[in-house]
């Protein structure tokens, strides 16, 4: 039989737990924002971008698939990786129909001087309050995580990557695209 004071603790203890997970998913949601659902809607967005056309929206690239990816910061080791693959591949992207974009927290001026420093021919897109990266749960402090979606050509979000490895994410994320686009 359990005593009244460790009935008590049991109690408590559950409280502090519950508590604890509650301000950690507040947290998290301030933060990250949470993941938006596969097979619903994508988050619409407008962005500027690097490429001198001014902005881009979500809604300009229906009749496309769509592959945004959210990366922490120009220049850096990992996200040159990942966008040097992506633009290796971007033939095979135009081939199936699907718009590349990549997003970060950087400004359109240090997205031009990557996309030149790297060859890059997709577009850049500059989401320097994190507003967009919220939206779709890519935000931690002041840059975005390194996530990637795959949006079909009616503005449906199909596919979700999270904790991607830049070396061969494009490819995961080509052969996902190859199996959403027959089914």
């Amino acid at each position: 039989m359990i005593s009244r004071r460790n009935f008590f603790s049991i109690i408590f203890a559950s409280c502090v737990v519950l508590i604890s997970w509650l301000n950690f998913t507040a947290v998290a949601d301030a933060l990250g924002g949470t993941l938006p659902k596969i097979n619903q809607p994508a988050p619409e967005f407008t962005l500027p971008t690097n490429t001198g056309n001014g902005t881009i929206s979500l809604s300009q690239l229906r009749g496309k698939w769509v592959v945004l990816y959210f990366y922490p910061k120009d220049f850096t080791s990992g996200c040159t990786i990942e966008a040097r693959r992506f633009q290796q591949d971007l033939p095979k992207y135009i081939k199936k129909n699907a718009q590349i974009i990549g997003v970060s927290a950087d400004d359109v001026n240090s997205h031009a001087e990557f996309c030149d420093s790297e060859g890059l021919k997709f577009p850049l897109l500059a989401d320097t309050t994190g507003a967009v990266s919220k939206a779709y749960g890519s935000w931690i402090g002041y840059v975005s995580m390194r996530h990637s979606f795959i949006i079909d050509p009616e503005g449906i979000l199909r596919e979700t990557f999270v904790k991607v490895n830049p070396n061969i994410h494009s490819m995961e994320v080509l052969a996902r695209l190859e199996e959403l686009q027959h089914i």
